[in-house]
């Protein structure tokens, strides 16, 4: 086993890059500097002058397969604004990828053969759980069609987690509200939820993933609902991308996911905290 993290990183990413090389994959790089950053209603970006780092990659790589690229991935800083503790840390790594014509359970197969790669004493065997199973039996109701923010968020840190947590190993979060899941496509079956699901390592959770939503009304309802959100909470208001909401109209249908990188890589070598592989950690001044 690897004890150097600089030396186990380089080898975590030259597997990553393998892995999707092999899927026919292709790398991109999007910006990092931007003028609107995606309105989420618990993440704040980082300012940068008269502009914002990015928290994610995720609109422009939704325009990216708006503009014919069926396959990509990417692996890079992101940012959040006010994020510091044992498993978060403002300055981050964050692997994201997207595949045209796929949904968020194609994407949890590719998720299972990346991990079983790059990760030779990963458990291969995998729970699902629904969300509003785990949450009936941990927390005594059900946030599908009763949705409470509040609670469902203090329900999900004082019961759910530590209930996964207990079970160890890989678990996977499965059908959220559809209230908690922005960017998500609503289930056909069930409008009530999302198409989305969260897995857990652990107890720690190190990956998030969509059917991604492509109605662009229905996108910019939801963005104009966050608003609405954030400012009631006194948070920054973000402008719309609106070159987003424009390559939403001839965008696939798509699975996207993304990973992060520093968490994962604190798990494969049996850390406790990021502390323990982030170098540099004290000298980023963000």
């Amino acid at each position: 086993m690897i004890t150097d993290p600089i030396k186990a990183r380089d080898v975590l990413m030259r597997s990553i890059r393998t892995f999707f090389y092999e899927r026919h994959y292709t790398e991109v790089e999007t910006p990092i500097r931007l003028e609107t950053p995606c309105l989420e209603l618990h993440i704040d970006a980082e300012e940068s002058g008269n502009h914002f780092l990015r928290t994610s990659p995720e609109l422009f790589h939704k325009q990216l397969l708006a503009a014919g690229h069926e396959r990509i991935f990417e692996i890079g800083k992101c940012f959040r604004h006010g994020e510091r503790g044992p498993l978060h840390h403002p300055e981050y790594t964050m692997l994201e990828w997207y595949q045209a014509n796929a949904d968020y359970m194609d994407l949890l197969e590719e998720t299972k053969a990346l991990v079983s790669m790059v990760w030779k004493g990963a458990s291969n065997h995998w729970k699902i759980w629904m969300v509003s199973d785990a949450f009936q039996e941990f927390a005594g109701w059900d946030p599908a069609g009763h949705y409470d923010e509040d609670r469902f968020d203090l329900d999900l840190v004082d019961k759910v987690e530590p209930a996964i947590k207990a079970v160890g190993g890989p678990v996977v979060l499965k059908d959220y509200p559809v209230e908690a899941a922005a960017l998500s496509r609503k289930k056909a079956d069930n409008p009530l939820v999302a198409e989305r699901w969260e897995l857990y390592i652990d107890g720690v959770e190190i990956a998030n993933a969509y059917s991604e939503l492509t109605d662009p009304v229905e996108q910019r309802a939801r963005f104009e609902e966050c608003a609405l959100q954030r400012r009631a909470l006194g948070k920054a208001v973000y402008p719309i991308d609106e070159h987003f909401i424009q390559a939403l109209e001839s965008m696939p249908p798509a699975g996207g996911i993304a990973l992060g990188i520093d968490r994962f890589l604190m798990l494969m070598m049996g850390k406790t905290s990021l502390d323990h592989v982030l170098p540099f950690r004290e000298k980023s001044g963000i």
